[in-house]
């Protein structure tokens, strides 16, 4: 039920939003030199990697340049790529990935190899379904950015305070998981990116409830 539900509402977007991959390929190309799509390596369901698909937001260079997370006012984030990420079309390209059944529209956000490794005991059971677009840290997280802005070492923040707390998120959503919780997960997405709050923009502290096991 879950992956027809992914097929159906996946083609349909893409259809739907079809014309507006056009417009926004053009102003990203019109906006700086380079790709159209930024691409990545994400670990997905059973450890598996696959390559992740985002609308490129940030100034092309042929070798990574910078940290693999994102602080508010990182200046490699082009004109174009402010607005994208702001309403979270930059994300829009990730409906291939459900389409080639890599990711689902809801389930935990897929991360990169090093972080997964640094938790790898705690992903043993994240990782034992298929990562999505959208999840509740997606939500509760929304404006990340922001929370990183200003912080003197923001992967450290990120690694030991944020990361802990989408961990605990996403087990926690392993174990509600249902299609209607995926159907109220995802209005619940489309009402931040329509109506966006400012919940996470003040800086976090790490749970108490939860530390995940850590192993490099």
């Amino acid at each position: 039920m879950k992956r027809f539900f992914d097929l159906l509402c996946s083609g349909v977007g893409f259809a739907v939003l079809s014309p507006f991959f056009v417009v926004i390929s053009i102003l990203i190309k019109l906006d700086s030199p380079g790709p159209v799509f930024f691409r990545q390596e994400r670990i997905g369901r059973g450890f598996r990697p696959f390559i992740i698909y985002k609308f490129r937001t940030m100034r092309f260079h042929p070798e990574p340049v910078g940290l693999q997370i994102t602080a508010g006012g990182d200046a490699r984030i082009t004109r174009i790529g402010r607005l994208l990420r702001s309403t979270k079309m930059d994300e829009w390209p990730q409906l291939m990935n459900v389409l080639q059944g890599h990711m689902s529209l809801v389930g935990p956000r897929p991360e990169v190899r090093k972080y997964v490794e640094w938790y790898k005991e705690d992903y043993e059971k994240i990782l034992s379904v298929r990562p999505g677009i959208t999840d509740v840290s997606s939500i509760t997280f929304r404006n990340e950015e922001s929370v990183l802005q200003g912080i003197e070492d923001p992967e450290q923040y990120y690694v030991h305070v944020l990361l802990p707390k989408k961990i605990r998120l996403a087990q926690e959503y392993i174990q509600r998981a249902s299609f209607s919780y995926d159907l109220k997960l995802i209005f619940k997405t489309l009402q931040e990116v329509i109506f966006p709050s400012t919940s996470t923009r003040k800086p976090l502290v790490p749970s108490q409830n939860h530390v995940p096991n850590q192993e490099r």
